[in-house]
């Protein structure tokens, strides 16, 4: 009996770059949508633990929004491994220094853990500003539809 269920091999998946403009975009909901595509939950041809989703660049991280007072609330802890070596600090000191690490740290919390969730992450790029390295590889936006997702759907119809 055939297989009914399609299981995606990891060369058979081509990744598709995808492009956000973070400005003015709040910091949580920008992270599910990011998340998502890293995974390849939007994909038709999604299958766990097998890298389908697509690489994303991020610009403009330092214009990000944070709603409600998570400011000034929410931190960020770091400790050194060694006594009185807890360093805290908000969101908003955080985000005038490096907007980039907040922004990564919230997308790679919503991943798988372990070397899978690693592995995604790898696939993330975040700039502070407008400006990025990865024109070459001809990013789209992350609304849009691939073409390949476009023929798909239209040879369902």
């Amino acid at each position: 009996m055939p297989r009914q269920t399609f299981i995606a091999k990891q060369n058979e998946v081509n990744t598709v770059w995808r492009h956000v403009d973070a400005d003015g975009l709040v910091l949580g909901r920008l992270a599910t949508e990011v998340a998502t595509a890293l995974m390849g939950k939007h994909r038709p041809e999604y299958t766990p633990g097998v890298t389908t989703g697509d690489s994303v660049i991020i610009t403009n991280a330092s214009k990000i929004v944070l709603t409600g007072r998570k400011a000034d609330q929410k931190t960020r802890r770091r400790w050194s491994g060694h006594p009185g070596g807890l360093k805290v600090r908000t969101y908003r000191e955080v985000l005038a220094t490096k907007p980039e690490r907040l922004v990564t740290e919230a997308i790679v919390r919503m991943l798988p853990k372990g070397q899978f969730g690693r592995s995604l992450a790898s696939r993330l790029r975040v700039f502070p500003g407008a400006e990025h390295t990865h024109a070459s590889q001809s990013p789209i936006p992350l609304s849009e539809p691939s073409a390949r997702h476009i023929r798909a759907v239209a040879a369902a119809k």
